[in-house]
């Protein structure tokens, strides 16, 4: 009788289960690269001899390499554990309204090899771009997982439905398709989602147990990250939070809802507050009216204050609900954020027993680089899992 049948579980379950402890080294070694073997069989509870073989077990199949440790006084030789140098690796993919980059990133997380170009908005044509991207960027690395970036809420049934790129239903499953006849995992999340995962693993956010992250680009999304982690909801669409109703009601969002803070915050607020028509590309609007406003302009500065005040009163509603350690500011927000009036708008939006130890608005540390690090970091996740382990080392 098989080990399987007597826990009554299916061998699947068994093969996973083989690389729990794998996962969870890796875990560790992704934390704190560097590590000592002998600190990380403490963190771990675990014997010599299970670190030993996990180690090995590890080094063999490519994730992990070691140097001997620097000795200091009495006690057996150890070694520090590292990320391979030439591992496996995932491709990031970073989809934004105007343009997209794809990267590749090891075990450390860091990326390299980009690509990127503007796009049409087509998503045929934008899938196939993609997947001419991924397939160069790949070339000649083991690949384990594509994560992916998308402007948009992304559901269950892991389409992407973005409503300021008219898109309504859009698989990009086929962007792996030029990476062999093995399946490469595929691994959506929503951009501001994902730029937020890396600002509480290694930004703004590192080592907060509660923290919001708010960008604004075209309209503003965020996320709640618990140690490092997204809030996604019962369906994998939370943080949405540019269609909270802090808005205009007369006012309709793209999304079909009425009154949303998005719009309030964005390149269209300020266009509308200097009485411009609704700019074709919110982004780079914004961007120039925020150069003006720094360039002595006083029309587009009143507009800046303006709009800023918009964003401050919102994350202050924020704090009220959410009680985070920190908030941390991408995108456009952070030229926001640096505005005059920012500050008395966001203190005057909190209660009143919270304005002598407000909470920390921050801003962003990754820049324009977070969806991307978040992509890699959500195919990382994925790939040192258990389930991914047992995938890649037991085919």
């Amino acid at each position: 009788m098989t080990a399987s049948t007597e826990t009554g579980r299916e061998p699947g379950r068994a093969r996973v289960d083989r690389w729990r402890t794998k996962a969870e080294v890796l875990a560790e070694v992704r934390r704190s690269p560097g590590l000592t073997r002998v600190e990380l069989a403490r963190r771990l509870g675990l014997s010599s001899a299970s670190a030993t073989e996990t180690v090995t077990r590890l080094r063999d199949a490519g994730w992990i390499c070691e140097h001997r440790a620097p000795v200091h006084g009495r006690g057996r030789p150890t070694t520090t554990l590292e990320p391979a140098p030439d591992g496996p690796r995932v491709v990031a993919v970073d989809v934004r309204h105007e343009d997209w980059r794809v990267g590749l990133a090891g075990l450390d997380g860091r990326i390299t090899a980009t690509r990127g170009a503007r796009h049409d908005r087509d998503p045929e044509h934008v899938a196939a771009a993609l997947r001419t991207a991924v397939a160069e960027v790949a070339a000649g690395h083991r690949t384990v997982a594509v994560g992916l970036a998308a402007p948009a809420p992304v559901s269950d049934d892991g389409l992407v439905r973005a409503t300021e790129l008219a898109w309504d239903a859009v698989d990009l499953a086929p962007v792996t398709a030029a990476l062999g006849p093995d399946c490469v995992p595929l691994r959506l999340g929503n951009d501001a989602t994902l730029a937020g995962v890396a600002e509480a693993r290694t930004g703004a956010a590192a080592g907060a147990a509660t923290a919001v992250y708010l960008t604004v680009e075209v309209g503003l999304g965020g996320a709640l990250l618990l140690d490092g982690r997204p809030h996604l909801g019962a369906h994998g669409q939370a943080g949405e939070y540019g269609h909270l109703p802090f808005g205009d009601p007369a006012r309709a969002c793209a999304c079909g809802a009425s009154g949303c803070w998005g719009p309030e915050v964005d390149g269209r607020a300020l266009a509308r507050r200097l009485g411009e028509p609704a700019p074709d590309d919110p982004r780079s609007s914004a961007v120039a009216v925020l150069e003006r406003a720094a360039g002595g302009d006083a029309r587009a500065a009143d507009a800046v204050c303006g709009v800023a005040a918009a964003l401050a009163r919102g994350v202050a509603g924020l704090v009220h609900v959410h009680d985070p350690d920190v908030v941390v500011l991408g995108g456009l927000a952070r030229g926001l954020r640096a505005a005059p009036g920012f500050d008395e708008a966001y203190l005057r939006g909190l209660m009143a027993f919270r304005r002598d130890a407000p909470v920390p608005v921050l801003d962003a540390q990754h820049g324009d680089d977070g969806a991307l690090l978040g992509a890699a970091a959500l195919a990382l996740d994925h790939a040192t899992s258990p389930e991914g382990l047992a995938d890649f080392c037991e085919p």
